[in-house]
């Protein structure tokens, strides 16, 4: 490895040191002040209005994002743009985040004098105890750094790193106040794949009316494989006239085969599988996914509370649904 290789590596675990270093840092200052904060935004009845400038400023939206995906409504609001008209958006019923490190911002400190009009509380949150926006925040929370990683001591590195850190530790302490749950999650999230698990029932996957495989108790084995083959998930569902008797599968048929019987005339209640196991529409869809693993098969029935059948889906509906 040549000294250039060498030093990059070295540079990049350095940075990495420091970082960690100022992250741990923070424990210490999980306080009184900090309980006051998450008070003010648990008794806020509007939003948490978060705003910073530059690089705090890429800090500051995505701490609001986070707040708002864990069940404390925020926005990011642009200090500049504030000035210009969007500090409108903010109501006595909001609370404001302020972040700035050096807590001196001009565009920051332009808009407090309106917030304070406003009577919104305001939390700061900076590098610097002594600085104007500390000392004109109803509660400050310090997130100085020893260093910057920067080898200049210039970037905003540590201090930005330190600042996203606790701004997740005021959002991960305020869920657990609300007792926020995996599937208040989800409802913020219906795109993604916790959503999907946690939100899609088998009633949005399943396949119902014509396109359900079903044949009659008394129906020959060869109509249950035409209308298995046709429907192409992988099983026919077997009815006594009104509710589920039993399943006809690929696996049943290769039974058969194996057992080397003479399917000529065979009737399907003779090679179903009784009962067979079966699905309800208001199970979610990540059950379903549960009952084809746990009993290795791929396709189920679907029914109602009377065990009528209702619908029917296999795996690949599943893998299209983006549950698995």
């Amino acid at each position: 490895m040549g000294s250039d290789a060498k030093r990059r590596l070295e540079q990049a675990q350095r940075v990495l040191r420091i970082e960690a270093d100022a992250v741990q840092a923070l424990a210490a200052r999980i306080d009184d002040d900090f309980e006051a904060a998450c008070q003010l935004c648990l008794e806020c009845r509007g939003r948490v209005v978060v705003t910073g400038m530059g690089k705090s400023g890429h800090v500051a939206s995505k701490i609001a994002a986070t707040l708002a995906s864990t069940g404390s409504p925020a926005f990011y609001l642009h200090p500049g743009e504030a000035s210009h008209g969007d500090l409108g958006m903010i109501t006595p019923d909001d609370v404001v985040l302020a972040i700035s490190y050096s807590g001196e911002t001009e565009e920051v400190l332009t808009i407090l004098p309106l917030i304070k009009r406003l009577g919104a509380p305001l939390i700061s949150m900076t590098g610097n105890a002594r600085s104007t926006l500390a000392r004109q925040a109803d509660v400050h929370l310090n997130v100085g750094v020893a260093e910057e990683a920067c080898p200049l001591n210039l970037a905003p590195t540590a201090s930005t790193t330190a600042t996203l850190a606790f701004g997740d530790a005021l959002a991960v302490a305020l869920l657990d106040s609300r007792e926020f749950t995996a599937e208040d999650f989800a409802r913020s999230h219906p795109g993604g794949s916790l959503g999907k698990r946690l939100l899609l029932t088998v009633a949005d996957i399943m396949h119902t009316g014509d396109a359900v495989p079903v044949v009659d108790i008394g129906a020959t084995l060869s109509d249950a494989l035409i209308e298995m083959t046709r429907k192409g998930l992988g099983f026919a569902a077997v009815t006594d006239g009104v509710r589920l008797a039993g399943v006809f599968t690929d696996g049943d048929l290769r039974r058969l085969l194996d057992e080397q019987l003479d399917l000529t005339g065979l009737n399907v209640r003779d090679a179903m599988t009784q009962g067979g196991h079966h699905i309800r529409s208001n199970a979610l869809a990540a059950e379903a996914v549960h009952m084809l693993e746990t009993y290795a098969i791929t396709a189920l029935p679907v029914t109602d509370g009377d065990e009528q059948l209702i619908g029917a889906f296999n795996i690949h509906d599943l893998f299209r649904a983006g549950v698995m």
